[in-house]
């Protein structure tokens, strides 16, 4: 149990990973991570497309580097830095993100969860992201980088299309895996006291 907690306390968004190629075996141990999962009635509704080639990762990644340079960047940039952090670390943060926007397409693997029905809901998300939660574990424990990122579905028309999902299949994420150019380290978070509430909504933790 140590050793989960230790794992969940180091397992921390990734953006920067080396280009070199990750065996097919430790990519399908983090993929039956994921399947070990909760979802909804055990009717294992998700798939899961593993994206190694080049040209697929070129163009989904002219929607990322996109939606990043034109929308998200600059909204964050613009405000101030999340709760519990410093300016120094936000901007530390900011140009992690930008280092991925410019080179996700390098990322040696892609994990790209998804689940068919016609719109994306967040009841059919409750389903896929504790596979997504395993997998970021797993490739933790097996010393792999990796980070959830959605900033693709700005343009969730175009990405999927070059991803060539089928009619009624949407994605939920896009997870890049390699190894980390960095050093895993604890990650930060606000106190509990600041997040959590005793059985109603403003009253403090623990009550």
């Amino acid at each position: 149990m140590d050793d989960l907690f230790e794992i969940m306390r180091t397992t921390r968004s990734m953006r920067r990973l080396k280009p070199d190629p990750v065996p097919t075996e430790t990519i399908q141990q983090v993929l039956e991570a994921g399947t070990m999962a909760a979802n909804g009635g055990n009717m294992q509704n998700w798939r899961f497309l593993v994206v190694r080639d080049p040209a697929i990762k070129n163009a989904v990644a002219a929607c990322y580097r996109r939606a990043w340079h034109e929308i998200v960047g600059p909204r964050y940039r613009s405000g101030g830095p999340a709760p519990g952090t410093t300016p120094e670390r936000f901007a530390r943060m900011l140009d992690a993100a930008a280092y991925l926007a410019d080179h996700i397409h390098e990322a040696p693997v892609w994990i790209v969860p998804c689940a068919g029905g016609p719109t994306p809901t967040r009841t059919t998300g409750s389903s896929i992201y504790p596979a997504v939660q395993n997998m970021l574990l797993a490739a933790r424990a097996l010393g792999l980088g990796a980070t959830l990122t959605t900033l693709y579905l700005l343009f969730e028309k175009e990405a999927e299309a070059a991803l060539g999902l089928p009619d009624g299949v949407h994605s939920y994420a896009i997870l890049p895996i390699g190894y980390p150019m960095g050093k895993f380290g604890p990650v930060r978070r606000t106190a509990l006291a600041d997040v959590v509430y005793d059985d109603r909504w403003g009253q403090n933790w623990p009550g």
